[in-house]
């Protein structure tokens, strides 16, 4: 047994380096220094938070007027929605409740600052009966199954 050396240290395996710590910036200047072979590469568009480009610039953008807006309801909309909810003796949060969307959208109806959609209108028309869409805007709503 005289063979077995206390002093030495026999290492069975070792883990090899994580590829994090190998792209540190330590790591690559000590693999200069050694002599290896460093490979460096740029990715494309590395480093950048590029996304898609709009179609139009800015500038453009600034002067435009018309195309970019979105309609809102109409005057005549807006006072029939609250004519109708003041006969049918409803506040807007009432009429809200009744149509199932938060009384800022009925706010916004009123004031005209709402963008139309269709199925919130028609909503609104069963509550108040008054026709709010197509050509015969303001006459009452026949009740379903009667024409």
């Amino acid at each position: 047994m005289s063979e077995s050396d206390w002093d030495t240290v026999t290492v069975l395996r070792k883990k090899a380096p994580k590829a994090s710590s190998l792209k540190t910036e330590s790591a690559v200047n000590q693999a200069r220094r050694q002599g290896l072979a460093v490979e460096t590469s740029q990715k494309f568009n590395a480093g950048t938070n590029k996304q898609h480009t709009a179609p139009k610039n800015t500038a453009k953008l600034d002067r435009e007027h018309e195309e970019l807006k979105h309609k809102q309801v109409s005057h005549s909309v807006s006072k029939l929605i609250m004519q109708g909810r003041q006969a049918k003796g409803l506040s807007q949060k009432d009429l809200a409740t009744k149509i199932c969307e938060k009384p800022q959208i009925v706010n916004d109806y009123e004031a005209g600052r709402g963008i139309p959609n269709n199925l919130i209108l028609g909503k609104i028309e069963r509550v108040i009966g008054i026709k709010l869409r197509g050509k015969d805007i303001g006459t009452p709503v026949a009740p379903p199954g009667k024409k």
